[in-house]
């Protein structure tokens, strides 16, 4: 099968060296692992068969049954020192006495960034996720996002999350309504009819034909506009002194832009599906742990609007592993995701999933690299 890797941005630990191009940003303290270099092929093997198995089955790999994988002939005692070696570099470890080896979160790491071959998405899978991308979506951004994260979730049978500013669409109509002295309703409509309604703070003697002005005004120049563009349009005119509003009235102009879902107050859309899917092929008593404990970490959801803001800071796909992030250090989950674009080909969101470490990075990576790119282009 032919192999492609998209920009991949990890966020591990920064002094790993890789191999693959991800650059690691320090998440928290961790103790200088090793590089690619460092190991020898028959480490580099060893090490890659038990990240391998236990990506696919989850259990400890032990040496007997390493030395009967390997491609070249080595004694199940050979395979102990060389596990051995590995466990000191902080890559494997032992979960129970005399048992087999597992990957900790470093030596995951080292897999993601430097061993793990990314498939390409076949052309057929690639018209599978166009297809039902765009039959279930009606032609609104929220519709769209929403349905990209219920795609993404069935997909990689994890819980789908998708992370945007409230500002996509562009805007279509304002009204402001008074309901009492010192306040009002905001009405914002958008090109895709999605309406939101808010409650504003009025200047204090604000005459009532004030509302009515900042209305028309608006409406005579942010049709077509997202928030951000009508926002820097007032502004300007404000600044050069083109517009004929009063103070009073412009101070109801700049509350009513500032009202689109808290747009300019750092707020933001979240979107989680599939949240079920995370217990699908729960066997032990400590994986149940993990998953309510991850769906504790979901509930929290400013730790996870925080998290995924830091992956709207540049393209590829980010990765964060385990106790990588604060939000996972005690459910060892992993997250991957990828950023969308709009019209204007900005970054406005990212779209991912959450699973356990224990994810198919060669399957999902991809898949989610493709739907965000799919996003973009139905954005547009």
């Amino acid at each position: 099968m032919t192999r492609e890797r998209p920009s991949l941005r990890g966020h591990g630990t920064a002094d790993m060296q890789s191999t693959s191009g991800i650059q690691g940003s320090a998440a928290l303290i961790l103790p200088k692992m090793p590089g690619l270099s460092a190991l020898d092929d028959r480490t580099r093997t060893i090490f890659k068969l038990i990240v391998e198995s236990y990506l696919s089955t989850g259990e400890p790999m032990g040496s007997r049954n390493l030395s009967r994988g390997l491609p070249m002939a080595l004694s199940p005692a050979s395979v102990r020192n060389v596990m051995s070696d590995l466990e000191h570099l902080g890559l494997i470890y032992a979960p129970h006495t005399s048992a087999g080896r597992l990957p900790t979160e470093s030596g995951l790491r080292m897999f993601v960034d430097g061993i793990l071959e990314v498939g390409k998405l076949a052309d057929a899978e690639r018209t599978v996720l166009d297809n039902q991308l765009r039959a279930k979506t009606e032609n609104s951004v929220e519709g769209v996002l929403a349905d990209a994260t219920e795609l993404v979730s069935g997909l990689s049978r994890c819980a789908g999350v998708v992370l945007t500013d409230t500002q996509v669409a562009r805007l279509k109509h304002i009204e402001f309504v008074a309901l009492e002295p010192g306040k009002a309703l905001v009405v914002l409509v958008g090109e895709d009819n999605r309406v939101e309604n808010r409650i504003i703070t009025t200047p204090p003697g604000l005459p009532p034909s004030a509302l009515s002005e900042a209305a028309n005004y608006l409406n005579a120049q942010i049709r077509g506009l997202t928030l951000t563009e009508a926002k820097a349009l007032v502004e300007k005119e404000q600044l050069s002194a083109r517009s004929e509003l009063d103070q009073l009235t412009q101070k109801v102009v700049q509350a009513g832009l500032a009202t689109w879902s808290g747009s300019f107050d750092g707020r933001k859309s979240l979107i989680v599906r599939g949240q079920a899917n995370l217990l699908h092929n729960v066997g032990a008593i400590e994986d149940l742990e993990r998953i309510r404990s991850l769906f504790d970490d979901l509930e929290t959801k400013n730790e996870l609007i925080r998290l995924l803001g830091s992956a709207e800071k540049g393209d590829g796909v980010s990765i964060f592993i385990g106790s990588e992030t604060k939000l996972f250090s005690l459910s060892g989950s992993s997250l991957i995701v990828a950023p969308f674009k709009d019209a204007e080909h900005k970054i406005v969101g990212v779209l991912g999933v959450i699973g356990p470490t224990r994810l198919n990075y060669a399957r999902i990576i991809p898949v989610v690299d493709y739907t965000a790119r799919l996003v973009s282009r139905l954005l547009t």
